[in-house]
């Protein structure tokens, strides 16, 4: 497979032999189990479902999942997700960060952090107007640009709205370290989302 699920620890850092400082995020990823295996026969295409985070009580699955689990013979999880296929693989295989080494670059998707509701300054950079001496423009968006021509607003305005809580995906992120023995991914840099939040590493060229 080209790639993992995995959970976000959060973030540390290491020091080179020269001194220097590395901010880096530790993922937990994997072990993860090869749930359905799909062809390009039967499926029109060629891709593995794999099984994240091993559910301990049955009734945390919904009936679709769980009968998917019971036909392919393995326990239900509670996170799936499909990565191309680079090589054989059957059901019931496990995959972990031993395809993974120090060096290679891999793409991560997660959903960022939720910030709510936010004013045009914090969710676009807008530079706002005077903090003092009464101002009354001081974090506000200003005029919208309706006039007599267009008599009305622009499609894709920036506006005040809800940021964050999107999937965000980072090319080109180098892997520090692998640790099998606890299943972690050591990456250079930051990774999007809060602690816990589900992550997938593919693989890059």
């Amino acid at each position: 497979m080209n790639g993992i699920i995995g959970k976000k620890i959060g973030m540390s850092h290491i020091y080179k032999e020269d001194g220097t400082v590395i901010p880096v995020t530790l993922i937990e990823a994997g072990p993860c189990c090869v749930v359905q295996v799909k062809t390009v026969e039967r499926d029109g295409y060629e891709a593995v479902k794999l099984g994240f985070n091993e559910l301990k009580k049955q009734k945390m699955i919904n009936k679709a999942l769980k009968g998917a689990c019971d036909k392919s013979g393995v326990k239900p999880y509670g996170v799936f997700k499909e990565f191309s296929l680079d090589s054989a693989a059957k059901v019931g295989d496990m995959v972990t960060v031993d395809g993974f080494a120090a060096g290679d670059k891999v793409l991560i998707s997660a959903v960022s952090k939720g910030k709510g509701f936010q004013g045009v300054m914090k969710r676009l950079n807008y530079s706002g107007g005077p903090g003092s001496h009464g101002s009354m423009f001081n974090r506000a968006p200003g005029s919208i640009g309706a006039s007599s021509f267009p008599s009305r607003v622009w499609k894709n305005k920036g506006m005040p709205g809800h940021m964050g809580s999107v999937r965000i995906s980072v090319k080109n992120v180098i892997i520090i370290d692998v640790k099998p023995q606890q299943n972690l991914l050591i990456i250079k840099g930051a990774v999007p989302g809060h602690k816990g939040t589900l992550v997938e590493v593919r693989k890059q060229l």
